[in-house]
């Protein structure tokens, strides 16, 4: 074993140097989005602050005014920070997003030296003015392509195991006492 590997190239990097290519999926820093008007995205809604389970996104929303908007709701974030040291890269506040307004980059050189570099306030968060893009929401919401058929089980009145198992309600053959919403799915189902 020893000598096989000893043959082989090293698969360590000299980090500094040479870097490892990041996939696309990569959760790193937030980044926060502008329209290509230059308004922000974020409409100071609330969703992000409250699905993150780690409690690291802090928003004090405000209202618009008339004449000089910075979004395009009726709120924006006056304040929008990110704490890094408690955020654990779950994702979940971009999906909570109804603008995309925030998506995790794939840029993970978060390294500082004080605890207060790693508190990103919404000046550090906000792409600059003219670079409007939508971020990594391209890989996180991939569309099937059209060839692929999802499959799905055809209420047949019959336990079939898919939304339970057979050994929680005793037999695998236990019928249904219920009647398919769509007769010809019935019909189908029994073709097969």
């Amino acid at each position: 074993m020893t000598f096989k590997n000893y043959l082989e190239k090293p698969v360590t990097k000299q980090y500094p140097e040479e870097k490892r290519a990041v996939p696309n999926r990569t959760r790193g820093r937030h980044v926060l989005h502008r329209y290509e008007d230059g308004l922000e995205r974020c409409v100071g809604c609330l969703l992000c602050q409250g699905t993150c389970p780690a409690g690291a996104i802090y928003i004090e929303a405000e209202e618009n005014e008339k004449d000089s908007p910075v979004s395009k709701g009726e709120r924006h974030a006056r304040i929008f920070d990110v704490d890094l040291l408690r955020c654990i890269y779950c994702g979940h506040c971009e999906m909570a997003c109804p603008t995309n307004a925030i998506t995790l980059e794939n840029n993970t050189a978060l390294a500082g030296f004080t605890r207060e570099s790693l508190l990103l306030h919404k000046e550090d968060l906000l792409e600059p003015e003219g670079t409007a893009t939508l971020g990594t929401t391209e890989y996180w919401d991939p569309k099937p392509p059209e060839s692929v058929k999802h499959k799905v089980p055809a209420q047949t009145g019959q336990f079939d195991g898919s939304s339970t198992s057979a050994a929680a309600v005793g037999r695998g053959d236990l019928k249904l006492h219920s009647k398919p919403i769509n007769p010809e799915v019935q019909e189908e189902a029994q073709d097969e």
